[in-house]
This record gives C-alpha cells, structure tokens and sequence, in this order.
C-alpha cells in the first residue's frame, strides 16, 4: 500500500485556518482553500486543542540580534568582556553568560546565539492545576460528579474562597487543561463532562443552523412582546422549544428568562394537539404571576397556538423566520440538555419525574449571569413574592 506524504502548512497558512476557524468556519470550509482534506486541517488544529496558540515574542530585557552582533564585533577585534558591555549598557555579567553559553570567545556568532535564545525560550509556563493538586481535585470532582461547566467551577471557587487567590483559576485554564493534555493537569475523560463533548474548542461563531421553519396562521411576533420581557424585570416570561432525539421522540423545553429556571415537559407525538395538551397540562402547575408569556419558535408543533391561549391566558410570541436566536435562552439551555439527551437517542423512556430531575440539576447549578446563584434559588425567591 502506498504511503501518503505528509502535508506541511506554511506559518501564513496556519494563521489563516486559525483566523477561520475563530470566524467560525468548520474543517471542511477551510480546507477547501487549500484544496486539501479536512484531516489534515484538524491535525493542525488539534495539536492545541482547537485553542489558538499566543503569538511568541521576545522579552524588552532579552539580549537583540543587533547586540549580539555588536558582542561579535567586539570579541573579534580583540574587546573585552567589560567594555563591550559598557558600550551596549548591559552589566558584564550578562555579556560573560551569553558568550560562554554560545561557544566561548573564539566560537561566538551572533546569528547562532540569536537562534539558541529563541529555542531555549520555548517552556510554557506550569499550569495551575500541575502545581495545586488539592484544587484540581475540586475542579475534577465539580465536573465529574456535579457536572459543572468550567465558567461555574471558576465562579464557585472565586465565591468560596475570594482571599485565597492560589484556590481560584479561570474558567479558560480549566479548558486550557482539559483540550491541551501535554499540560499534564486534568484526565481527557473529563472531557465527556462538559456540555458538548467534542475534542476541540470551537469557536462561539461557529453554528450549525440551518433549517426551513413552517410558516404559522395568527402568529403575533416577538416584537410585540411586552418590554418588561425584554429587559427580564419581571419573572414570568418564558422561552419555549421541542428538544428531538431520535425521529419518534421528544420532549418540550421552557425556561424563564428572568431566573432561567427550566421546565423539562413529556411529550408523546410532536403534532400540534399533542404538544399543546401537554404544555396546558403543565402551565397549569404554575402561579398565574409566573406565566405571563412563552415565546416559541416557527415550528409547526405550535400551531394550535390559540387554543393554548384560551386555556391558560398565556399569550404565545413567535420569532421572526429562520431568527431562532431570538429565543437565545432557550437555544443556549438545549444544548446544555444535549449533555443528557445526545442527538439520536430515543426520549421515549423518559418518564415525568426523570424528565424533572435532570431539570433539577440544571437549575442547581450556579450561573454567571446570576452572580452564581442558582435558578432554583431566583425562581424560589419569585414564588415566595408572588405567595
């Protein structure tokens, strides 16, 4: 069997497939501009893990290539060690370490000397979590057992010990960790913890939408949605959508958009009768002060939307076609529910009360964007008001 030879990228290449896949381009649209295949593009990107590398410099208090090639000059017409330092400002004992560590005063050559500072300068700096076991514990336990995503990890720990700066670290160290296995910190099975469990970082850019939406009779759109909807100054207001699994399974989604508390609905066919039935039955469980809104996407499931109206006083908006980011709260938590519910799986056997607790899970989690309380705490907090 013939051996394929190995493709090389020039450095304005592989700055090119980073800038495109930080766009948010996929594989295979970047290698179509080398005409080449998407393998050989992951491998490129793979090796850090889907991160850009930082673009290498030299330090301000780094010896230049025109000093060494003065300290050249300078030892070959017969110069001491302690004038030429004198004449470049620099203290003797540094013109003595680089000319011995380059050969000695018969062998120096700059452009050499040059090249070997640059290679000796290749040693990242050790991870965090390599210095500080006992955090890398927690770090480990939160994601293994409780399944937090870094971004809450950090802010957990920022909280929990806001005076001790050696058991913080970043939301981005933790990634850093998990897609760089050379750093040597956290196992790559804690990889399949994380929301999306796919071997490399992706760009926030990048999207897979695509896909024509149904048109809907009577629909009032989401730009009539009232303003305290808008700005989440009231609890309330809901964002609604059907996760799929496999092609005979689904369930409905609802999170509120001031607390983001999450409702996970059973339901049994993806008709519109079905859906609406199910999201009746369920409105029903809730304070009339804590459901005031739902707005859905264009899907045909909804259509029996007026129905749902009149029996629960809960007007439904609808996003603008093909805009289902326009409902981005609920966007963002299905795919956190993609973590329970990967693509294909039947949802079939899901009942009620298992569907409510991994619901339960998600709103245990503290969240940025509620100075890391839990939805389960904002949302308690609404129903105590609205008693």
């Amino acid at each position: 069997m013939k051996q394929r030879s190995r493709i090389y990228y020039t450095a304005t290449q592989k700055a090119l497939m980073w800038e495109r896949w930080q766009k948010g381009d996929n594989l295979h649209q970047i290698a179509q501009l080398f005409d080449r295949g998407h393998s050989s593009i992951q491998r490129i990107l793979a090796e850090s893990g889907g991160i850009k590398p930082p673009e290498r410099s030299r330090s301000a208090l780094s010896l230049t290539l025109a000093e060494r090639e003065e300290i050249s000059r300078g030892l070959a017409t017969g110069q001491s060690l302690r004038s030429i330092a004198q004449l470049l400002g620099r203290s003797p004992s540094t013109i003595s370490r680089e000319v011995k560590r380059n050969g000695g005063t018969k062998d120096y050559r700059s452009a050499g000397a040059d090249g070997s500072a640059w290679d000796r300068a290749l040693r990242p700096k050790t991870c965090k979590l390599v210095l500080n076991k006992p955090l890398a514990s927690i770090v480990t336990d939160k994601l293994q057992l409780l399944q937090w995503s870094p971004q809450q990890i950090a802010g957990w720990l920022k909280q929990t010990y806001p005076d001790e700066k050696s058991y913080q670290v970043s939301h981005e160290t933790i990634y850093r960790s998990l897609f760089i296995q050379a750093r040597g910190a956290l196992k790559k099975e804690l990889v399949a913890h994380l929301r999306r469990t796919r071997i490399m970082r992706r760009s926030r850019h990048h999207t897979l939408k695509d896909q024509a939406l149904g048109s809907i009779k009577g629909a009032i759109s989401i730009r009539e949605r009232p303003a305290e909807a808008e700005d989440r100054a009231v609890p309330g207001h809901w964002e609604g959508d059907l996760l799929y699994g496999d092609a005979n399974s689904q369930i409905a989604t609802l999170v509120e958009r001031q607390t983001r508390y999450v409702m996970l609905v059973k339901v049994a066919r993806k008709d519109s009768q079905t859906v609406v039935n199910a999201l009746i039955k369920h409105a029903r469980k809730l304070p009339d002060e804590l459901y005031k809104s739902l707005t859905w996407d264009r899907g045909k499931e909804m259509s029996e939307h007026k129905r749902f109206t009149l029996a629960t006083d809960v007007q439904v908006y609808f996003c603008d076609p093909q805009h289902p980011w326009q409902r981005g709260l609920n966007e963002n938590t299905n795919g956190l529910l993609r973590q329970y519910f990967p693509k294909g799986m039947s949802l079939a056997n899901y009942s009620q009360a298992k569907l409510n607790a991994i619901a339960r899970k998600l709103n245990e989690r503290p969240r940025k964007t509620l100075n890391y309380q839990t939805p389960a705490e904002r949302f308690a907090q609404s129903v105590a008001l609205t008693g």
